[in-house]
């Protein structure tokens, strides 16, 4: 009864919504940190990150914490939103929706629905991209060896450097005449070639990814704009969102000053932060 009532009451779905959305305002200052390299670090660093956030454990735990709390997230503002609805199906004889509640805490599903349609095309264009697809680049360095360039594979330890016209690609016909001296199997696994002993692992270069994706000639400005736009619909949903989560969990005492000035902050300063990213790639990255 008790388990009943707390997935399928308004109170239990309003507990869940809270704490699943307190969780991922973690994963967004996180995330913004994580993504922050982009403009104050190199593509060596952001790539580090980006690999230790695909391989950790623990991360991998909490990755999947997320994943659940934004699907949990999504299908219990629904159900609240529609719960609401037949609760109210007749509105009031005279409603002055601008002077009762603020446009965001008004259209929190609007919101919230957009965001989701943002996470997944994030994904698609990011992290399906980064997990899935065997065209993914491989990290190189560019060293000018005697007036002449030469691209280099970075190995993920420290002092790493493969020449790429030495590294043949898995399934690569070798040739006979001038076989290559190593070949990367399993997208980033390094083996010597004739030893078929590995050597090292090669970064993934999530950071050429973003920078094409968001530089591309044809699409960059569309999607630099979009993502702007898509953190402003982030920035009210949870300029309603953070504090109705502490009201939700029964805190609106002494502290609800503190927290509605500390959530106003958070909304605005967090996605202003991701919007500058794309921004600065479009316009003022080389």
């Amino acid at each position: 009864m008790a388990k009943s009532a707390l997935l399928k009451s308004s109170i239990g779905k309003k507990y869940w919504m809270a704490l699943t959305g307190l969780f991922l305002c973690l994963f967004l200052a996180g995330h913004l940190i994580g993504n922050l390299q982009l403009i104050f670090s190199d593509a060596l660093h952001f790539n580090q990150y980006a690999l230790f956030m695909s391989t950790n454990p623990a991360v991998k735990l909490l990755s999947y914490a997320t994943y659940i709390s934004i699907l949990f997230h999504a299908v219990d503002g629904i159900l609240l939103t529609i719960q609401n609805k037949k609760a109210r199906p007749i509105g009031y004889a005279k409603e002055n929706a601008a002077a009762n509640s603020k446009f965001a805490s008004r259209n929190m599903a609007v919101l919230g629905t957009l965001i989701l349609v943002f996470i997944v095309m994030h994904m698609a264009n990011f992290w399906a991209v980064m997990h899935f697809d065997k065209d993914m680049p491989l990290m190189t360095k560019s060293v000018e060896i005697q007036g002449a360039k030469q691209e280099f594979y970075v190995g993920t330890q420290m002092g790493q450097y493969y020449p790429v016209q030495q590294v043949a690609k898995d399934g690569e016909k070798q040739d006979a005449m001038m076989p290559k001296q190593f070949v990367i199997k399993d997208r980033t696994k390094l083996y010597y070639a004739q030893a078929d002993v590995q050597v090292a692992d090669i970064y993934k270069d999530l950071h050429k990814i973003t920078l094409e994706f968001f530089k591309n000639a044809q699409t960059g400005l569309m999607a630099t704009l979009l993502y702007v736009v898509c953190m402003a619909v982030l920035a009210f949903h949870l300029l309603h969102g953070f504090q109705s989560a502490f009201q939700s969990l029964g805190i609106n005492n002494k502290f609800t000053p503190a927290i509605k000035c500390f959530g106003t902050l958070f909304a605005i300063i967090v996605p202003a932060l991701f919007a500058i990213i794309p921004l600065y790639i479009h316009f003022f990255s080389k």
